[in-house]
């Protein structure tokens, strides 16, 4: 499976923070935005990963990631001109995709909740066997987002773009899981009323294929579609509760990567020296070290 993390758009209603930097490199409390979005694909054990974003700021994520092999993965950057649908990132990466499937992250959402990691390897074992996998979160204003109607067996009956009259109160979240299937069917998307192409348009030719799935996100899960000043603090406020009063680091990169054995303990204390006296420095060397338990 490849990983595809959309971090483009001009970030308007974040204005005037966004004027100068992509709202992907703005702190959610002690990290870059787009640090969470890649916890999730690195949870998954996904290890090529696309990063699309705009002409000005993709150097930015360059500079930050470089070729990813400090985290142990293999890291590819794409450009969009111009902000033309969510479809878009499956033909810009139509290349880097190749035959295997899929899993597209918008880079401004976050997920937090126990059991993450084995929701996302099922998603991805259901992607390469040709089922899709989308996560949904239950919204008290489903008039904002894309919406999954289901059945109390979660067959999913049907998929809206911001209804007038929602179905149901559970949002599509911005984590996609894919076959290659999503390359032509993205390619047969055509604009809306807002002058782009919509990934509930996609959703809705998995379901018409009968190869849909839906993972609901239900207590003990947390979203954040962090794209308001709001929705921003609450994230970083509930990333600041959550690490100092669990003593962690939500979405360590480092963490993650060792877990996973794709770096060893010499590159982990390597990236601890780098972050220097930070908590997230503090961290990797007490991980290093064998001060954390799993």
């Amino acid at each position: 499976m490849k990983g595809i993390i959309l971090a483009g758009g001009s970030g308007t209603r974040l204005y005037p923070t966004t004027l100068s930097i992509s709202k992907q490199l703005l702190p959610v409390y002690d990290k870059p935005m787009i640090y969470y979005p890649m916890s999730m694909l690195m949870l998954a054990g996904v290890r090529d990963i696309l990063i699309i974003s705009t002409p000005n700021d993709i150097h930015n994520f360059e500079s930050l990631f470089e070729d990813g092999s400090s985290l142990g993965l293999n890291i590819k950057y794409a450009v969009q001109k111009e902000p033309k649908g969510l479809p878009q990132a499956f033909t810009i990466g139509e290349e880097f995709i190749g035959k295997d499937s899929v899993c597209l992250l918008l880079g401004d959402n976050i997920f937090y909740g126990g059991g993450m990691r084995k929701r996302l390897i099922d998603a991805k074992e259901k992607a390469e066997n040709g089922v899709a996998t989308i996560f949904g979160h239950y919204v008290q204003d489903p008039e904002r987002f894309g919406i999954a109607e289901f059945d109390s067996d979660y067959r999913v009956l049907s998929v809206e773009e911001k209804p007038e009259n929602p179905k149901s109160n559970y949002a599509v979240t911005g984590m996609y899981f894919f076959d290659n299937h999503c390359i032509e069917f993205a390619k047969k998307c055509v604009p809306s009323k807002r002058g782009e192409t919509e990934i509930i348009d996609i959703i809705k030719q998995y379901l018409a294929s009968n190869s849909l799935t839906i993972d609901i996100l239900g207590r003990g899960f947390t979203w954040f579609d962090t794209g308001t000043h709001d929705s921003l603090t609450d994230a970083s406020n509930f990333v600041k509760m959550i690490e100092q009063h669990q003593g962690i680091q939500l979405s360590c990169l480092e963490e993650i990567s060792y877990i996973n054995h794709w770096i060893n303990k010499e590159q982990l204390i390597k990236r601890a020296v780098l972050m220097g006296k930070s908590a997230y420095g503090k961290h990797l060397m007490n991980v290093a070290e064998g001060k954390i338990t799993y």
